[in-house]
């Protein structure tokens, strides 16, 4: 399911499932007979040396400051320092460009996109797919309501209240989080919305699903206060942004994949470090043509940085997870009805050779 187009303040946001039928071997089937331009990459078995020609990367949704550290890399030259002739980042967020299906496809060498669309792929239709890391530690998923009104700030304050829940996706992941916590759903009163949060502020809805790190930032722009109540930090752990790829070109491209993580290295810890300069590369260059706006740009900026940094990041270099956290996930899709294992999900073996390699991407 890809969400509908909203008016632009409000189009930062897609689900994390596009349907239970995603289709998505079949639609690589036939994608794939016209275009095979990322099947594979030019570097040889010994490395970059001869170079990786270009690579083509999936994004989850429109050019916006989602991807700060994909600008930063490319804007930077560190793809090309490693070994990248171009680099093709494909913009998200219409028909046909769900991550899965351009990587099985092979229009693209990697995907941006989640575990609650790459587990179901691969359990409901073979889909040959590894996620390799996660640019997001926790997902951002959240009701936000605002303290003007009716706050729920806690999972208590769910009864008895109207909350805005977007039909498709959305709702998989939230009856996963009621799940988590044992919430009956009886108890509140769930409201088929879109995926504009105006409905708060009139009051339609008493609390409205969102990211952390977008609708809360438009409704304090307009004078309210938000108030949030984060998936991640009750009950459902998912992480999201994970590069996903085909499962063969970790052995066939292993080289060209560590190259290509290297680089999204350098270009997030310059993007964590420099939230302004990030924004304004989506504003000016990467996403020009979305009317984004500065300084809803570079806050969303700084609040996306709390997903992507954590205390094991710092130790272990971003886009690591630890086994815990992997569980953690895998148990998460459970309740999302999606059953797989972490080994069926997951290989982060190449991350660790490029931190055994290059320990000074570590930066804390």
């Amino acid at each position: 399911m890809n969400e509908t187009r909203r008016p632009r303040l409000t189009a930062d946001r897609r689900t994390f499932l596009r349907g239970s039928g995603l289709g998505l071997l079949g639609a690589a089937s036939l994608a794939a007979c016209g275009n095979d331009d990322a099947g594979s990459s030019t570097s040889s078995s010994n490395g970059a040396s001869d170079g990786f020609g270009e690579i083509s990367i999936q994004l989850s949704w429109i050019k916006n400051i989602e991807f700060a550290g994909e600008y930063m890399a490319d804007s930077r030259g560190y793809f090309s320092d490693a070994g990248f002739s171009k680099v093709n980042l494909l913009a998200g967020g219409s028909s046909g460009t769900a991550a899965e299906a351009m990587v099985l496809s092979r229009k693209a060498h990697v995907g941006l996109s989640s575990p609650t669309l790459t587990a179901p792929a691969i359990v409901n239709e073979d889909a040959p797919l590894k996620i390799i890391g996660s640019t997001f530690q926790k997902n951002p998923f959240c009701l936000v309501s605002v303290q003007e009104k009716t706050p729920v700030a806690t999972l208590a304050d769910l009864a008895g209240k109207r909350l805005g829940i977007q039909t498709g996706g959305n709702e998989t992941i939230f009856d996963g989080f009621c799940r988590a916590n044992g919430i009956d759903a009886s108890s509140f009163t769930i409201v088929p919305v879109q995926y504009d949060p105006s409905v708060v502020e009139t009051g339609e809805v008493d609390a409205f699903m969102a990211y952390l790190t977008n609708e809360p930032i438009l409704l304090a722009g307009r004078g309210l206060t938000p108030v949030t109540l984060g998936f991640a930090d009750n009950g459902l752990p998912v992480v999201s942004e994970t590069f996903t790829v085909l499962s063969s070109l970790i052995e066939s491209d292993r080289d060209m994949l560590k190259a290509f993580l290297a680089a999204e290295v350098r270009g997030w810890n310059d993007a964590v470090a420099d939230p302004a300069a990030s924004a304004a590369l989506a504003v000016d260059t990467y996403g020009k043509d979305q009317g984004l706006d500065l300084e809803e740009q570079t806050a969303e900026a700084e609040a996306q940085n709390t997903l992507v940094v954590s205390e094991d990041t710092r130790t272990h270099g971003l886009f690591t997870m630890t086994g815990e956290l992997i569980e953690e996930n895998v148990r998460a899709l459970s309740l999302m009805g999606t059953e797989i294992t972490a080994e069926e999900l997951f290989d982060l073996s190449l991350l660790e050779e490029v931190y055994q390699e290059n320990p000074d991407l570590i930066t804390g």
